[in-house]
């Protein structure tokens, strides 16, 4: 088998494919994304099926479908995409699935480009599922094989739980171009797969059996390993995931190596009882690392109550080890210090380690972004208006920031029209208007939408069209006319899709055209009633003009400082004698179009 160098993702994505997956579904978001994109990629070639989803509930439902079939099958998403996939996922552990099916929900400690920090292993333990936790990428491709073949020996649906490092290292992995899918058993009318009371009744007890079956397949699992320090020692660690690493080279920097004996955790729910009971009967002394929340923590913690065991647990209770944020070497090498006695030496070594600080650099929107052209032409609209920004989840959420201050909520994906739905019947005599994406309008914007109509919300709908999913990598959606794996498809048309939800007032603008997108933007505040602004512009990542634009002459320039203090363009920084437009320009020539004197001037 050849050796190739592969991101985690891509590693999980292999994995899926030499496990035989047959339909794949999902919705993009980082640190996930790329599986998928992987994914498409491997499906012409084995013939198997992949998709973005429209959003996680869908693409779980799906991937439901396809187990129910007895086909192997893979859903991915973000930890906070979970929260949409909720509602299948509570039910389908009740009814559980013929083939296997592996729920991959990419965690975000940090976190780094999500809204929250939230553990997906705390989803497992409420929908009683188990649960596995990669500390590379190699053992991330592992584990995915490992996950179909337990997901169909419980008939329950595994999650695979990585995190941003182990997402997006990269790591040698001899992986295999073989794809042996097994025969489609077809789907087999049954009563355990309609939901209602009386089954649930029914398949509780049988759930709750599981738990204890899933927890005796785990105690054999490969993925649970323990490393001893070399000397007799009754002091010991329990890691899990990427925390693994950071805690094996805390121990060789603090000089404790041999001193400590480690217990890698790949399974941490439900926790494998006997490996963890023989380690922890040894020990007087035990520190739990873990990212985030204290799940293996207080598993632990159960277990040696219930065997009446003395050893002393250390971990987040008691604050060794911190309960928000990534870890890293060298947080965990204080935790390794203080959990030893030997803080100061921990502390002087990481700080001598630590390399220059990076300068900060706030987030901002690309330059020649049309979201930007876009939050300018509702500002200028909206002077003279007392007017409420609600926004919402994608790259867009970046006009928060000075000067435009066009973003004045952000809730969660689609939020942004509920949100004013709720804020108009709050203050009715106050304008609502709410900007979200165009694959967020798809995701779960709609049916705010309707809700806006079917009640009569005073509000205004801003879809910013870029077309394509550009936060998380630029993926296809409904309304690019294109499948994850480059197959043309029926773009759904965004404005015809409100008018058939009832939506009266519809305008597609192009943002880039200021006074026209101006006047469109006052027209759809002041009309009584739900209205819709479709902001139509390929988004500038994927669609680079060959010029850009500079100031003429300082003589020409007037000094108002329009084009710098309005737009908040990366590319237009304030010079000594007139605002300097640098080789960031990427031409969409808005700063062009509202200089009062003309001052700016095309460079081929």
């Amino acid at each position: 088998m050849p050796v190739r160098l592969l991101m985690g993702n891509q590693a999980i994505a292999y994995g899926a494919v030499e496990a035989g997956v047959q339909v794949a579904a999902g919705y993009p978001g980082t640190p996930s994304s790329e599986i998928m994109a992987t994914l498409s990629k491997l499906a012409p070639r084995h013939n198997f099926h992949a998709e973005w989803s429209v959003n996680e509930k869908v693409a779980l439902e799906v991937a439901a479908g396809a187990a129910f079939a007895g086909a192997r099958a893979i859903c991915t998403m973000k930890q906070v995409g979970l929260n949409v996939a909720a509602d299948p996922l509570m039910t389908l552990a009740y009814l559980g699935v013929r083939g296997g099916l592996v729920l991959l929900v990419a965690d975000d400690p940090g976190p780094h480009s999500s809204q929250n920090e939230q553990d997906t292993r705390y989803f497992a333990k409420f929908a009683k599922l188990p649960v596995l936790d990669p500390a590379t990428p190699a053992e991330a491709r592992e584990m995915t094989r490992y996950a179909f073949e337990l997901s169909e020996k419980l008939e329950l649906p595994v999650i695979l739980r990585p995190t941003t490092r182990t997402c997006h290292a990269y790591q040698d992995i001899r992986i295999s171009d073989e794809y042996n899918p097994r025969p489609v058993s077809g789907f087999k009318r049954d009563r355990r797969w309609i939901c209602l009371p009386t089954v649930a009744r029914q398949r509780h007890p049988i759930l709750n059996r599981q738990q204890e079956q899933a927890r005796a397949l785990l105690e054999q699992s490969p993925f649970n390993e323990e490393r001893k320090g070399g000397k007799a020692t009754r002091t010991g660690i329990i890691a899990c995931g990427v925390a693994v690493g950071y805690v094996h080279e805390s121990l060789a920097l603090a000089g404790l190596a041999e001193d400590v004996d480690v217990l890698k955790l790949g399974t941490p729910y439900p926790l494998p009882a006997e490996p963890v009971l023989s380690f922890i009967r040894r020990m007087d002394r035990v520190l739990v690392v873990e990212e985030l929340e204290p799940v293996v923590e207080e598993q632990v913690i159960t277990l040696a109550w219930k065997h009446g065991l003395s050893v002393s647990i250390s971990g987040k209770h008691d604050y060794v080890v911190p309960r928000e944020g990534e870890l890293d070497v060298d947080r965990v090498l204080v935790s390794v210090g203080a959990f030893s006695g030997i803080e100061t030496k921990a502390v002087a070594a990481t700080t001598d380690n630590k390399l220059p600080a990076l300068p900060v650099r706030p987030p901002v929107m690309c330059a020649g972004c049309p979201h930007r052209a876009s939050y300018y032409a509702f500002k200028k609209a909206a002077e003279g208006l007392d007017v409420v920004f609600a926004g919402d989840i994608g790259c867009y959420t970046l006009g928060v920031a000075p000067p435009l201050k066009a973003v004045d909520t952000s809730l969660c994906m689609g939020a942004s029209v509920t949100v004013a739905n709720g804020l108009h019947w709050a203050e009715p005599e106050r304008r609502q208007v709410a900007f979200l994406g165009d694959s967020t309008f798809f995701h779960t914007g709609i049916a705010g939408l309707i809700n806006a109509v079917y009640n009569k919300a005073n509000i205004t709908v801003v879809v910013l069209d870029n077309h394509t999913t550009a936060m998380t990598g630029h993926q296809p959606h409904p309304g690019t006319g294109q499948t994850v794996v480059g197959e043309p498809a029926q773009a759904i048309d965004i404005a015809a899709l409100a008018r058939a939800c009832g939506v009266e007032f519809v305008r597609v603008v192009d943002p880039l055209v200021p006074t026209k997108a101006i006047r469109e933007a006052r027209e759809a505040m002041e009309f009584p009633g739900p209205s819709v602004v479709v902001m139509s512009k390929p988004c500038v990542a994927k669609n680079k003009r060959g010029f850009r634009y500079e100031v003429a002459s300082p003589e020409l320039c007037n000094g108002c400082r329009i084009c710098v203090d309005e737009l908040g363009c990366p590319a237009i920084l304030p010079g000594p004698e007139a605002p300097v437009i640098s080789l960031n320009c990427a031409g969409c020539a808005l700063c062009v179009r509202i200089c009062p004197s003309g001052a700016i001037r095309r460079v081929s």
